[in-house]
């Protein structure tokens, strides 16, 4: 499985045709089929690229949400 650092997490911030990947809790999860993330931002509060461990609390789902898409990798 391929491993991410932040740096590399940063290049998929669902931008200028850049798929649009999260990570959350060291598993890094492919958002970019989720209209949802279209430009890489989801409700002006997240941006795809980033690890959202610390701020997936703000949203008004759990992160169950994030089982219905694809584990990309692990971040490290």
């Amino acid at each position: 499985m391929r491993k991410f650092t932040k740096e590399d997490l940063a290049q998929y911030n669902g931008r200028n045709g850049a798929s649009a990947f999260i990570a959350y809790r060291g598993t890094v999860y492919d958002l970019s089929d989720s209209f949802h993330w279209r430009s890489g931002v989801h409700q002006v509060l997240h941006n795809a690229g980033e690890d959202m461990t610390d701020s997936i609390y703000q949203a008004p789902h759990g992160e169950d949400l994030l089982k219905k898409f694809i584990v990309v990798g692990k971040f490290i």
